[in-house]
């Protein structure tokens, strides 16, 4: 007996398309296969549809890479201690230096990519908070917050990018080889500091915090002429 086709009526009709419904496929999708493969067309076909009925609320696949991260961030934890403000501004900005070591490709897509989601917002907001508790004035906050997170997340770039290599360690240690052994004459300082320029560990990020903070609460915005 011939198969009767089956009405469009009965079939089970899916769920409607939303912002939310995509990256949330989309962040599945991350976890499952990694960064590379969040495109628009493989997210569609998660979904079941076409690319271009994306369009009509992702703009672009940069734009869904921007989502991911911002929904990656509420991970961040606030710092319970110490209690002064300089101690939990930078307890904040090391969280979210960890989701970024987490996850090595958005890190180097936070690079070029800034996040403008609920998340990252609520991020700014706690950075902002805490700059004012510390008496820094409303001008230098203002451009402070972003010079504190384009530092906290270039170096989590960084590091990710050298853990991601497929580079060996022989390649990477070849510098400190030429550092160690360059001409006093040709290079008096690099010679003179030595292994000096890469030491430090955890003890550099510190101190390139607190170079970063002392700066912001010393250093005035000049006035722009009218």
């Amino acid at each position: 007996m011939a198969r009767q086709p089956k009405s469009r009526r009965e079939r089970p009709s899916k769920p409607a398309l939303s912002r939310e419904r995509i990256i949330a496929a989309a962040l599945a999708l991350f976890h499952e296969e990694g960064l590379e493969k969040i495109t628009m067309r493989r997210v569609a076909a998660v979904l079941d549809t076409g690319p271009a009925s994306l369009y009509v609320y992702i703009r672009d696949t940069e734009d869904l890479h921007a989502e991911i991260l911002d929904a990656l961030l509420a991970e961040i934890a606030a710092p319970s201690s110490p209690s002064d403000w300089r101690g939990r501004l930078k307890g904040t900005l090391r969280s979210y230096m960890s989701v970024l070591f987490e996850h090595p490709e958005l890190a180097r897509m936070a690079m070029s990519t800034m996040p403008s989601g609920a998340n990252y917002l609520v991020l700014v907001e706690k950075i902002l908070t805490l700059l004012k508790e510390g008496d820094v004035p409303d001008a230098e906050t203002a451009w402070a917050v972003d010079l504190l997170l384009l530092f906290a997340t270039a170096q989590a770039a960084e590091k990710a990018a050298w853990k991601a290599s497929s580079r060996s360690p022989s390649d990477f240690s070849s510098l400190t080889a030429a550092i160690e052994t360059a001409n006093a004459e040709i290079l008096p300082n690099i010679s003179r500091l030595g292994a000096g320029l890469f030491s430090g560990g955890g003890d550099r990020l510190e101190w390139g915090f607190d170079v970063l903070i002392n700066g912001i609460l010393a250093t005035r915005r000049a006035e722009t002429k009218p």
